[in-house]
């Protein structure tokens, strides 16, 4: 089995004689809601305070199909307190047991239920987010569009930090970071072979929002990208349509790290950083719909 970010940052912490313990939160629930296809798992991190508080739905990454919630646990704890939210993180299906749709129908249906369902957990209904990372961003980014073309009520903002955009695999970041680490030209074209069991379904705007006709509607957003990293030209991109279309934005390029840097605040002084304005981000967005 292959470390993970989790675990480097583990190590890293271990060398450096300091704790490992998770950020500390309010509170964490776990809990099972009905999905298209069962149960979905989700787990609700809460900051400390009274509340109602404003509720951010994340995705973590992967590429659709490996790491899970526990492997992304840093991301949320340190945006429930950057933030002063709740974040709802979704262990939704994975491929290739479970190809496209089944990935954005779970994450469309644990937005649904948050948005019932947030008074339950002292979330605010009318404060509702959705960010995640790569895959996670990905999985953002369409939900924001399912909403907008299901006439259901929008997320107030989206997080996309360096989202999967598109299957266009010779973009310059992609030539420029082909061999790189921890993600690769040859990773991600594995990940969609793994994804996307029909071909032609890469061309749906629900797997390459980049290749939506229009992102008009779609909620405000940060768009997060990294200099070392396949995903960096179509996440800018992304940013880019975003501004076009009237949606605004909040982009970011972090020199000198790679993918899955976000997250590794602990270690990382550009994560924390990253961490931060996300943060920052969301606190005004939050505010702004009070």
């Amino acid at each position: 089995m292959q470390p993970t970010p989790a675990d480097a940052v583990k190590k890293v912490l271990e060398q450096e004689g300091k704790s490992t313990m998770p950020e500390a939160i309010g509170s964490l629930k776990h809990v099972n809601i009905p999905g298209p296809k069962g149960d979905i798992p989700i787990h609700i991190y809460s900051p400390k305070g009274k509340g109602p508080f404003p509720v951010m739905v994340y995705f973590h990454g992967g590429g659709w199909v490996i790491a899970d919630t526990k492997t992304y646990d840093a991301s949320p704890r340190a945006l429930a307190n950057g933030a002063h939210a709740i974040m709802v993180s979704v262990d939704y299906s994975q491929a290739p047991e479970h190809p496209f749709p089944a990935a954005n129908n779970d994450a469309y249906a644990a937005y649904q239920w948050v948005l019932s369902h947030a008074k339950e957990f002292n979330g605010d209904p009318h404060r509702i987010a959705v960010g995640g990372e790569s895959a996670g961003g990905n999985l953002a980014a369409v939900v924001s569009m399912m909403a907008r073309d299901k006439k259901t009520p929008m997320p107030v903002y989206q997080l996309l930090v360096y989202p999967i955009t598109n299957n266009d695999f010779d973009t310059p970041s992609y030539l420029e970071n082909a061999t790189a680490k921890p993600l690769s030209k040859p990773m991600m074209e594995w990940f969609f072979k793994q994804y996307v069991a029909d071909a032609k379904d890469a061309l749906n705007p629900y797997v390459s929002p980049l290749k939506a006709q229009s992102l008009h509607g779609l909620p405000p957003a940060t768009v997060i990208t990294d200099e070392i990293d396949p995903l960096m030209s179509e996440g800018k991109a992304y940013a880019d349509r975003l501004r076009s279309a009237g949606v605004k934005v909040s982009y970011k390029n972090y020199t000198g790290v790679t993918h899955e840097f976000f997250g590794m605040g602990a270690v990382v002084p550009k994560a924390k950083e990253a961490e931060q304005k996300a943060s920052a981000d969301l606190r005004d967005a939050f505010s702004a719909k009070r």
